[in-house]
């Protein structure tokens, strides 16, 4: 399958030609596939803001190419604006753009910016707020009477509504509890899985990660040093650790019991597959010893 949304050769540097010229992309080749749901990581200062930046024309390369569905994005006039509506980007802590008087128009600005009429707005605002979970009581409240949760939901709600094909959000967890975390993810989850949606997830939790994303595209000083799935990219630990990234927590545990002589599967990096391998290492070790006392008993009465 094709890539749906690309960079070739992406070239960024800040204050070029100035004492403070600083390369924050240099030479990088990204690609997502339609319906992909993948995750950018790196430590702060890596890139990954300037290349999520660069997906819907919100910076401009220094030099090489960002392309959607084949075509430069630069190549004609208009032609970025065009891209943005279908290339959404959920910056972090989102819910500080909210300004409408109520959460059913700061949800509709985006849909009425695309000149859509009254009836195809009011679907989408409507849509969107059930994808993240809004109740439509909600839609009349003012926005800063809500949680902080409700606000980082609305706003996504408000990029949702655009209906981006490719949509992109830079740390949506920062700053929320564990259950708001839950949340924000079984919203994306659900736009994922019902628009077929490509999903771009830029995040610092290696669990977080793991749990959600079918692909892992390492940053780090401006390229990708490695991609590919949670499986491959984890097992560079040692790599990862030197990046300041590390992996997921539970695949240490099972690193150290491994290396303390247990039988136990390497690949480990969430918690449905720690308790698999738990149970798969058990029940291997309970059938090892029955066939051990079967063996013994037949040993002993052969003796007699």
């Amino acid at each position: 399958m094709g890539a749906i949304i690309e960079t070739k050769q992406l070239t960024h540097i800040y204050s070029q030609g100035t004492p403070f010229e600083h390369t924050a992309l240099d030479s990088v080749d990204f690609s997502a596939a339609p319906g992909e749901y993948l995750a950018v990581i790196g430590r702060t200062g890596s890139g990954k803001s300037t290349l999520i930046q660069h997906l819907n024309g919100l910076l401009r390369p220094t030099s090489g190419q960002v392309l959607f569905d084949g075509g430069d994005i630069w190549a004609g006039k208009g032609r970025a604006r065009q891209v943005r509506c279908q290339v959404g980007l959920v910056f972090q802590y989102p819910e500080y753009q909210l300004f409408e008087e109520t959460v059913y128009q700061d949800i509709a600005f985006g849909p009425k910016n695309m000149g859509l009429d009254a009836d195809e707005v009011d679907r989408r605002v409507k849509q969107s707020a059930r994808f993240v979970g809004l109740e439509p009581a909600v839609l009349e409240k003012s926005p800063f009477d809500l949680s902080g949760g409700q606000k980082r939901r609305v706003a996504i709600a408000g990029v949702i509504a655009m209906e981006p094909r490719v949509l992109v959000l830079d740390e949506p967890t920062a700053g929320l509890d564990p259950s708001g975390s839950a949340r924000i993810l079984d919203n994306i989850r659900t736009y994922h899985q019902e628009k077929n949606a490509c999903i771009i997830l830029v995040s610092h939790s290696m669990e977080e990660v793991a749990r959600e994303a079918g692909r892992l595209v390492v940053i780090h000083r401006g390229a990708i040093p490695f991609s590919g799935s949670p499986e491959a990219v984890f097992a560079h630990g040692d790599e990862l650790e030197a990046m300041g990234l590390g992996v997921p927590a539970m695949t240490r545990v099972f690193a150290r019991l491994r290396s303390m002589g247990v039988d136990i599967p390497p690949s480990v990096y969430t918690i449905p597959q720690a308790r698999e391998a738990v149970l798969t290492t058990l029940h291997r070790g309970l059938h090892k010893a029955e066939n051990g006392g079967s063996q013994a008993a037949s040993d002993e009465k052969g003796a007699e």
